[in-house]
């Protein structure tokens, strides 16, 4: 759709984009002035732990939800049907599953240990700098990968829909994330991500009724679907979605991703337990409307597109080409900020769960035990100097986008959920769990799902996420019956005696 706006409407979608990135920067400036004057690790990395309900539920909904869920999710949808939707509301959990297991039990743990990081509460869990080297490598591994691909979904959507280059886009959005993250750290991400969602539920709502009206309305829509394509209404849809697809995917976007670390670290962040419970109603409620909605107008959007998904570039194009043909010309701009916000909002929150793993859980640390003195000063500047050092990196990997850019972010996911989903959720709820255990979880087990992944391999075609979770799972009960017993002091800590 490049070049198919004049260059006076182009630079009319462009301005509602603008506002909204100043906006961004602004609260990060913001921020940073407010919090000047506190410890600023606590600061920077966890917000001085003082979120409330509502910003808690959203920053936790806006980091959950990416461009993939408004760009992919809905393009799948259009292309299979109800299948999708049925397949993808156990994403609906996600957030009352991450807080509800992990929110309290962290808090707590975080104000006991004064942690600051996932990877703070895991190197006091098992006494072991080489398990929190590895965690933290694994984070700034496959963040990267995620965050390509934000970025470069990100790029792709402003192009397709403005009319802008590629490179245009990834300058304008993918920059200012990359400034605002830096300047202003968790409290400003989760500031922004507040924004960020709630321009999400306006995006869906102005689509969805945009596409209702131009397909004739709802009841018109659905008895040319039921003539046309009855296939959309089955659960498998003719065997398009396949049991195997429905397994994994709950794994892969459901179940497992109540360990990923970007939401864990959402639960060090709370002011107290009523703001968690708030967010725990309202992260659920939203990330509901969000995903069922999107996703069920990229059914809907048949009324508006009369072809197949082929036939408009692949499912990656038919929301933007959706928005493109629905909407009025003069609310297009303001409709992509919306899949764009989700795009930020990842690449914002994984950036500074990133940069907290190198100068935190690295460096911090290391000059702590040979006693070396950290001022303050430098302690901010490399904080973020290293936010922006990874956002730039990223950045250039995305000027020359990858292929497979969807398969690399699935990728990253099932990585990050080996790793972690055994190493937290046992070793802060069972007692036996141990070093030994946690350290062959996480190391042999996210070896054997890049090695399963590099190959090719598959257990009754399911995604290699089922075999790296099993894997880390036997040897994480291997280690922990034949390795030492955590130490007392350390157990005491974890599981105090009543």
């Amino acid at each position: 759709m490049t070049g198919s706006f004049s260059a006076l409407t182009s630079l009319i979608l462009l301005l509602p984009l603008i506002l909204f990135m100043f906006v961004m920067v602004a609260i990060s400036v913001y921020v940073r002035h407010k919090q000047a004057g506190k410890n600023f690790v606590s600061s920077y990395f966890v917000g001085n732990r003082e979120l409330g309900g509502f910003v808690l539920a959203m920053t936790t909904v806006a980091t959950y939800s990416s461009v993939s869920s408004f760009v992919g999710g809905p393009g799948m949808a259009f292309q299979v049907g109800f299948g999708w939707i049925y397949m993808a509301v156990v994403q609906v959990t996600a957030i009352f599953l991450v807080l509800g297991i992990f929110g309290k039990r962290v808090a707590l743990l975080a104000r006991k240990l004064n942690a600051v990081t996932v990877v703070d509460i895991i190197r006091a869990r098992f006494q072991s700098d080489f398990l929190a080297a590895v965690a933290a490598f694994v984070i700034v591994l496959f963040f990267c990968g995620t965050m390509t691909a934000q970025f470069v979904g990100g790029a792709k959507l402003f192009a397709a829909v403005t009319g802008y280059s590629y490179e245009a886009g990834l300058i304008l959005f993918g920059l200012t994330v990359v400034i605002y993250t830096s300047i202003g750290g968790f409290r400003a991400v989760a500031l922004t991500d507040t924004c960020c969602a709630i321009m999400m539920m306006i995006g869906i709502v102005l689509l969805l009724y945009y596409v209702l009206k131009a397909g004739g309305g709802y009841e018109n829509i659905m008895s040319t679907l039921e003539t046309n394509n009855p296939e959309l209404f089955e659960p498998f849809s003719f065997g398009n979605m396949p049991w195997t697809i429905y397994f994994t995917q709950w794994l892969l976007v459901g179940i497992c991703t109540i360990a990923l670390p970007q939401s864990v670290v959402r639960g060090i962040s709370y002011k107290n337990t009523a703001g968690l419970h708030q967010a725990m109603l309202i992260g659920t409620v939203v990330v509901g409307f969000m995903n069922i909605g999107i996703n069920f107008t990229g059914i809907l959007a048949h009324g508006v597109l009369s072809g197949t998904a082929a036939d408009y570039g692949g499912v990656d194009n038919i929301i933007p080409t959706t928005i493109v043909m629905a909407m009025p010309i003069e609310l297009v701009g303001l409709a992509i900020i919306g899949p764009l916000a989700a795009s930020i909002s990842t690449i914002s929150g994984l950036l500074i769960v990133a940069s907290s793993a190198i100068i935190k859980d690295v460096y911090l640390h290391w000059a702590d035990k040979n006693n070396r003195v950290v001022t303050p000063a430098r302690v901010k500047f490399l904080s973020m100097a290293a936010t922006a050092l990874i956002g730039a990196a990223v950045f250039v990997i995305a000027l020359t986008p990858p292929s497979l850019i969807w398969l690399i972010n699935m990728f990253a996911f099932g990585g990050l959920e080996t790793a972690f989903f055994w190493t937290l959720l046992l070793g802060l709820f069972w007692k036996r769990a141990n070093k030994l255990g946690a350290m062959l979880s996480m190391t042999s087990g996210t070896i054997i799902y890049c090695a399963t992944q590099a190959a090719g391999f598959k257990i009754f075609n399911l995604h290699q996420i089922t075999i790296g979770i099993t894997c880390s799972l036997i040897l994480f009960l291997i280690g922990s019956y034949f390795g030492e017993r955590s130490d007392d002091k350390t157990l005491n800590l974890f599981f105090p005696t009543k």
